[in-house]
């Protein structure tokens, strides 16, 4: 598209108007305690037909995020900041892995709370508007991800309103967030798992 503004494409700082709002956003999560959002998901690849699922996504301080799915009712992705459980009900299963070796692409959303640093983990950013927002595409610098890719739709105060991720495989999972409630009480207890009776627990192969 002609919006389209390549910026930092050799590396460099990205021009100030960019900036700005990459500090609002920092600033927004980075001072938050705890995070509660609506959300909804398009997960997409080149072999299948895209798949929606949505619920709510809890994050507490120091990196524990709890994705509680609607739909499909009971679907559990939760992880302490250290491991990662995903609970499927209907094929019964939790599969377990550590945080750093995951390859779930729910994972890198652990940077919306306590972690955002875009100088540090980002090489270069692409920008174009949508409306009264922000898309802003970060690609990493590391290339040992999961991921490839990093897009999202930002608001001028810097509320983060999607984000799109795009694996290794060049699959896609799309989120869109609504009512945000910032600092919202959100306990401990919510980032402790427990299998379901009869759930099969399986250790992710690295």
């Amino acid at each position: 598209m002609a919006a389209v503004s390549i910026m930092a494409a050799q590396a460099g700082s990205p021009p100030a108007d960019i900036s700005a709002l990459l500090h609002r956003i920092e600033a927004r999560y980075n001072h938050a305690r705890s995070l509660k959002l609506t959300f909804s998901e398009v997960y997409s690849t080149s072999r299948r037909p895209p798949q929606s699922e949505s619920g709510t996504l809890y994050l507490r301080k120091p990196g524990r995020m709890r994705w509680e799915y609607a739909a499909p009712a009971g679907k559990v992705f939760l992880s302490d900041g250290k491991q990662t459980w995903l609970y499927t009900p209907e094929d019964g299963r939790v599969e377990k892995a550590k945080l750093r070796e995951t390859d779930d692409m729910r994972a890198p959303l652990a940077f919306l709370l306590g972690k955002l640093d875009f100088a540090r983990d980002f090489r270069s950013f692409e920008s174009r508007p949508e409306g009264d927002a922000i898309w802003v595409t970060a690609n990493p610098k590391s290339q040992n991800l999961a991921y490839t890719r990093v897009e999202f739709l930002a608001a001028a105060d810097g509320a983060i309103r999607r984000v799109r991720v795009t694996g290794q495989d060049q699959s896609k999972l799309d989120f869109t967030f609504t009512g945000e409630q910032m600092n919202a009480p959100v306990a401990a207890a919510l980032f402790v798992f427990h299998a379901p009776p009869g759930a099969e627990i399986v250790e992710a192969e690295q």
